[in-house]
């Protein structure tokens, strides 16, 4: 038994190293000297900034950063809201043809985006003649796109959290008086949290990563570009800045970390506090 532990926890170690290679090679290139860059030693003896500094001197980066930050916290918000509620919908209720919205929400998953892009770009340039704040240049359209490529997903996921809560619970709120309203929100909603938090992270990921729809939609100006489509301007035609791409990268992961950081919490909330005393 001893053994078997101990194998477990070298694979597992194996398996963390090679997923978190990638991410060290990214750092040390942004690091590592102009001279260093197409050298393939594992460290550096002379570290440098000059990378981030390039990256940070790049005209309207501040603002390429406020619209990634933007379009996530807005993808993150609305779905989570919707595919809470739908989930409670699907869950708690019997209505007809909820077993065909079901099957319909795994088979949206399945399409190709790369497949669905150019019709989307269509799509949105004849919506945003009825709604310019959603239409092409515009950051709502790349809000509406994120956004139904995660529901499909986070309404997936929260439908077996939903489910996982007895409806005995439910039952006994309302032996104590509490509407269905409130039950959701005060009882229902925090016992999820794990489901939410889960959720959110997938929607902020594509969110913030994003360079196809970005690249697809906003085809003109600067004004509304976000990161990933900054960091075109290292892409050079003679010649790439692999140090300064490498840099933007570190920088664009930062956030991602963070906002996990700060959600993880939740992650193992389960549903304490659930049992009525």
């Amino acid at each position: 038994m001893r053994r078997t532990q101990v194998l477990v926890d070298v694979l597992c170690v194996v398996i963390a190293a090679v997923v978190a290679f990638p991410l060290y090679w990214m750092v040390l290139s942004a690091l590592k000297p102009a001279g260093e860059l197409q050298s393939t030693k594992l460290w550096t003896v002379a570290p440098t900034v000059d990378s981030f500094r390039r990256v940070l001197d790049v005209q309207n980066f501040g603002l390429y950063f406020v619209n990634s930050v933007v379009v996530a916290a807005a993808v993150v918000a609305l779905s989570l809201l919707v595919s809470f509620l739908s989930a409670v919908a699907l869950s708690r209720f019997r209505f007809r043809g909820r077993t065909v919205l079901v099957v319909m929400l795994l088979v949206a998953q399945m399409v190709p985006v790369e497949a669905l892009t150019i019709p989307l770009f269509f799509l949105m340039r004849s919506f945003g003649e009825v709604a310019p704040a959603f239409g092409l240049n515009r950051l709502g359209s790349l809000v509406l796109v994120h956004l139904a490529f995660s529901l499909p997903f986070a309404i997936w996921l929260l439908r077996g959290f939903v489910a996982a809560v007895p409806v005995e619970l439910e039952e006994a709120a309302a032996l104590d008086g509490a509407s269905r309203f409130r039950f959701t929100w005060q009882v229902l909603f925090p016992l999820v949290a794990p489901g939410l938090v889960a959720a959110s992270v997938v929607s902020f990921i594509h969110a913030w990563n994003d360079f196809l729809f970005a690249k697809t939609f906003l085809i003109s100006g600067t004004d509304n570009r976000t990161l990933p489509l900054g960091l075109l301007v290292f892409f050079k035609p003679e010649e790439q800045d692999w140090g300064a791409i490498m840099a933007g990268s570190t920088l664009m992961t930062v956030p991602v970390l963070v906002f996990f950081l700060i959600v993880q919490r939740h992650l193992v909330s389960g549903m304490a506090g659930a049992v009525k005393g």
